[in-house]
């Protein structure tokens, strides 16, 4: 009997399945920067979906109910995996500290700051509504800190 319960454990831990997304932070120098933009692009395309759906099924909540949480959880998901990689990836792996005597240095690290913070706060906001201002602030943020970081 003990070894059934082990067996449906095991099993149960086997189907949830471990997702693992983070790079990791050692020192390895196997970064995929170009995939993490398409990503950025990927999660931004599915919040702005989900907001039309979540706005489209709310016509008759009663009858989507389950639908439009459905959609809200999938929203959420994406802004977070924003949020992971704006900080996880490049915040804390992929932005040197610059030296305090290198203006130019200086200069684009505070540029870099400035467009992952902005698309932190765009990805919080896409989460609080669904108004698809905030996915075209994220889609020109992502862009424009795109530009800047492969310069």
């Amino acid at each position: 009997m003990r070894g059934s319960y082990l067996a449906l454990f095991v099993a149960v831990v086997l189907a949830a399945g471990t997702r693992v997304e983070a790079h990791c932070e050692i020192p390895c120098g196997i970064y995929g920067d170009d995939l993490r933009f398409s990503m950025l692009q990927e999660d931004i395309a599915t919040i702005e979906k989900s907001m039309t759906k979540i706005v489209e099924l709310s016509a008759d909540p009663v009858a989507n109910a389950n639908q439009i949480a459905r959609w809200i959880l999938n929203k959420e998901k994406h802004a977070d995996h924003i949020r992971e990689i704006a900080t996880q990836y490049f915040m804390t792996q992929r932005i040197k500290l610059p030296d305090a005597n290198d203006a130019a240095a200086v200069s684009a690290y505070t540029e870099h700051l400035g467009s992952l913070h902005k698309m932190l706060v765009y990805a919080m906001k896409s989460k609080q509504t669904t108004d698809t201002m905030w996915t075209q602030k994220l889609h020109d943020t992502v862009h424009a800190f795109q530009e800047a970081y492969t310069r």
